[in-house]
């Protein structure tokens, strides 16, 4: 932008504002010699040996907070930009020192679903599926868990909730117990022998 400016003889010349420069200053953008903004520098991109240490890094950072799955990790490198080739290098290298370990991380779900979710087999399952567990090691995870497990960890569910429920009619109780049950995976057969057991120890008390 410039004004003009009249002198004495009528005249006019121009006069830089310096808007744009001052702008620039303003901005933190490098000037040139002249005061006008220099246009900006590209990215340089990075080395394959600077995105592998990233991807290393970002598994560490990852790793520290929780465990996971090989499929969960590649997904998060996938979604940090690292290219397939070097992500599944560096996937490969950890899973050979024992940093990634699907197996145990499949055995370590298990047992906290079981513990304190009080989930059924077909709900931790279903769960290690989502995670990208490969199917082989889901079966072995919860080969050990049978019908006559379900159905004790259901029973000590329902025990465990029908006793905040004794001001309840039974009518309600039982729907409710019978919902709860199923949101933790367990089948209808299941499900009502559970109740029929919790209300005979509400009986007994």
């Amino acid at each position: 932008m410039a004004f003009e400016q009249r002198g004495k003889s009528g005249g006019s010349r121009k006069r830089s504002s310096g808007f744009s420069s001052s702008r620039a200053r303003a901005s933190g953008e490098d000037l040139d010699s002249d005061g006008n903004a220099k246009p900006a520098k590209e990215k340089k991109p990075l080395t394959p040996e600077r995105l592998e240490q990233r991807a290393r890094n970002v598994l560490l950072h990852q790793l520290a907070r929780s465990a996971k799955s090989t499929h969960q990790l590649r997904k998060i490198l996938e979604q940090r930009e690292i290219p397939s080739e070097i992500a599944e290098k560096v996937l490969e290298r950890f899973t050979e020192v024992g940093l990634i370990d699907d197996k145990a991380y499949a055995e370590t779900i298990v047992n906290s679903r079981r513990n304190f979710k009080g989930l059924s087999k077909s709900a931790i399952k279903r769960e290690l599926g989502e995670k990208g567990v490969p199917a082989p090691l889901i079966e072995e995870a919860i080969e050990s868990i049978t019908v006559e497990d379900d159905f004790e960890a259901a029973k000590d569910l329902a025990v465990r909730r029908i006793r905040q429920m004794s001001s309840l009619t039974r009518e309600v109780r039982e729907r409710r117990l019978a919902g709860y049950l199923g949101r933790k995976g367990y089948p209808s057969s299941t499900v009502f022998a559970a109740i029929r057991f919790a209300e005979s120890q509400i009986e007994v008390i």
